[in-house]
């Protein structure tokens, strides 16, 4: 697939860019490089193969799920103008 300057003027209109001539003709051979590249990927062969989540064998360290924080809501919600069952009152916005 490869898209035409027309068509890549009409991307650019969409995106509210504005192109010159020179950069219209270097965003399209661009685009169209991607595109190529895209297809290319696409046309290997990839059966039987299992998708990686990350391209080295590697685990994620992942640390103990523990509360480290120590629960300050009281002292918070004592400089609030208006709380209510643990929670801030705040001015209704809409009616």
């Amino acid at each position: 697939m490869s898209l035409s300057e027309q068509q890549v003027s009409q991307i650019a209109y969409l995106a509210r860019l504005s192109l010159s001539g020179d950069e219209l003709k270097d965003n399209t051979q661009d685009l169209n490089a991607i595109l190529g590249l895209a297809e290319q990927l696409g046309a290997i062969d990839t059966d039987g193969i299992e998708p990686m989540a990350h391209p080295l064998h590697m685990t994620q360290r992942l640390r103990a799920d523990v509360i480290t924080e120590v629960d300050q809501s009281e002292v918070f919600q004592s400089i609030a103008p208006n709380i209510g069952n643990k929670h801030y009152l705040v001015p209704t916005v809409i009616e």
